[in-house]
């Protein structure tokens, strides 16, 4: 029997299907409804079903799952291996859990900073214990991009540049690439440097939509032997949650 794993997020649902610890299928989604659900559920024999949201509101075909399924909702009860010394764990996002907690499973004895590259970027540290104490949050790439534009009236809404490697623009554009994706390089950098000083064994663990990219940014850095790259981590510690909790 096979796992359906929900991550809503700020701008995309995530789901993924899991044959154990076997990742057979992922798809992102602007929006979610019943037909989705249930063409999951007629594709493949799912038993168990759980969900991690950003969101406070249930959504209606919600419903659909609780009624075909093992239906959980991830919560820090759920963060196998995880010893949450967040000061306020209510307040903690369920995705930087789950993050940590997909972490933790993959790597069980090695300390871990989850670098989350999303709406916003996140650094979440677990140790080769399992204990979690916090992180940090700042904008992500395109939010700051957004920022830009919004705030100003004279800067356009550009994009990304991929293959930039200046460290100046020379135009109004490239000035802005130059700030927005040398400032998220340099934070990474930062970022890793204060947390291999104090643990030289680190896995810098890289997630989230803008993962591959920011793996670009610090492809020629001297911490690229520290960096992994797991697209899916929050989606595998979601599946490692739900294996966990009903076994």
């Amino acid at each position: 029997m096979a796992n359906l794993v929900i991550d809503i997020g700020n701008t995309y649902t995530k789901i993924a299907v899991f044959d154990n610890n076997e990742l057979l299928y992922i798809a992102s989604f602007t929006a979610v409804n019943a037909d989705i659900i249930n063409n999951f559920l007629k594709d493949y024999p799912i038993r168990k079903a759980i969900i991690s949201s950003v969101k406070k509101d249930s959504e209606e075909w919600q419903t659909v799952l609780k009624e075909k399924t093992q239906l959980n909702y991830f919560n820090a009860g759920m963060a196998s291996g995880i010893h949450n010394h967040y000061l306020t764990p209510q307040t903690l996002g369920l995705d930087r859990l789950a993050a940590v907690t997909g972490a933790r499973y993959l790597y069980p004895d090695k300390s871990s900073l989850v670098i989350d590259g999303g709406t916003c970027i996140t650094y979440d540290y677990v140790d080769s214990n399992g204990n979690y104490f916090g992180g940090s949050i700042s904008p992500g790439l395109t939010m700051r991009y957004n920022a830009l534009n919004y705030f100003t009236s004279g800067l356009p809404l550009i994009k990304t540049d991929e293959v930039l490697n200046n460290n100046y623009g020379n135009s109004t554009i490239t000035a802005m690439q130059s700030g927005v994706q040398n400032g998220i390089k340099y934070e990474l950098t930062g970022f890793i440097d204060q947390y291999i000083k104090s643990d030289q064994q680190l896995n810098v663990i890289l997630t989230g939509g803008d993962s591959i990219f920011f793996d670009t940014l610090l492809k020629n850095s001297i911490f690229a032997p520290y960096i992994k790259i797991e697209p899916h981590l929050v989606l595998q510690g979601l599946n490692a949650a739900i294996q966990k909790h009903n076994d």
